[in-house]
């Protein structure tokens, strides 16, 4: 449960980057909110160019790697799983901390259904982190002396220039989202596009909005569904249902960097080793705390819970 939570939020953030989001053209949220402009009030400043504010969104969030390694934090995911009629049939709660280890986004889990793990179950996460971290990190390296962009784990990164090849940014505006101003831009994918893996291929088939902090160019909040059914290598690689949605909702610590603080998952979806659910997935992330490459927390560190999400995810 918390690998999956750990890499649905590097999907949302990294693979699918800027395009996750609810319909183009869908109604307001009660938490996206339109600023009053009133006759007499000085015009509001035009909106920058939306291409150039998703490149700069793409930078930061290569730049931001060097402060979140000094961070951890904890999440408490919630898994239900649905039978044919849609009524639960289990429900997993999974605790974990969330860390970097040799330069890698890592999860260490630490509760299972309000148990902690065992000292033997203890060794065997210690035995996958060690594992999985110094596999990434391989892979990043070779992927670095090639010159090609990657994700923190060494993945294909879909940059700008590629979604831009994938689908279009269109109805940019300025909104309010938890007291700062934000860009929201819709996005929507080219089922006519040609890809070039599996992670383009799940792109083409999204429509969205994303929202940006105006002051710090990162993303703050994006939701997003699937506007059709499809499989990929005849399920093996990527299996979603239509309709099948995500949002996930970023927070500011410390007045230096943006942490996950929520993130939702509805409908029935596998794609490889990022998640794989049918019925729905939530994550709520708390108890930031800064530390040293010692793995020492800093006495004092502040601590910041995250803001609450009305309603939750959008509805289309």
């Amino acid at each position: 449960m918390a690998a999956m939570m750990s890499r649905t939020r590097t999907a949302l953030l990294l693979l699918l980057g800027c395009a996750v989001a609810s319909a183009c053209g869908r109604a307001q949220s009660p938490t996206e909110t339109q600023p009053a402009v009133s006759s007499e009030a000085t015009p509001p400043k035009p909106l920058p160019d939306t291409v150039a504010l998703m490149r700069d969104v793409e930078n930061n969030e290569r730049k931001s790697e060097a402060i979140v390694k000094d961070y951890l934090y904890h999440s408490v995911g919630t898994r239900q799983e649905v039978d044919g009629q849609g009524r639960i049939k289990k429900t997993t709660v999974t605790e974990a901390d969330h860390f970097w280890v040799n330069d890698v986004p890592v999860h260490r889990v630490t509760r299972r259904d309000g148990k902690d793990l065992s000292p033997a179950e203890i060794a065997k996460e210690n035995e996958r982190i060690d594992r999985e971290s110094a596999k990434d990190h391989e892979r990043r390296e070779k992927a670095d002396t090639k010159g090609k962009e990657t994700d923190p784990r060494g993945n294909d990164l879909i940059t700008v220039s590629r979604l831009l090849e994938l689908g279009s940014f269109s109805n940019a505006r300025r909104v309010q989202f938890n007291g700062r101003d934000t860009i929201a831009v819709d996005f929507a994918g080219d089922p006519k596009a040609k890809t070039r893996n599996s992670g383009e291929e799940v792109i083409r088939d999204l429509v969205g909005t994303a929202w940006i902090d105006e002051q710090d160019h990162v993303i703050v909040r994006v939701e997003g569904h699937f506007v059709n059914a499809f499989k990929i290598a005849g399920g093996l690689i990527a299996d979603i249902r239509k309709d099948t949605r995500f949002s996930m909702v970023q927070t500011k610590v410390n007045d230096e960097v943006w942490l996950p603080a929520h993130i939702d998952g509805q409908g029935a979806a596998r794609f490889l080793l990022f998640f794989n659910f049918n019925g729905s997935v939530n994550a709520a992330y708390s108890d930031y705390r800064k530390f040293r490459t010692t793995s020492t927390v800093l006495p004092g560190a502040t601590r910041v819970n995250p803001p609450e999400v009305p309603g939750g995810p959008t509805q289309p």
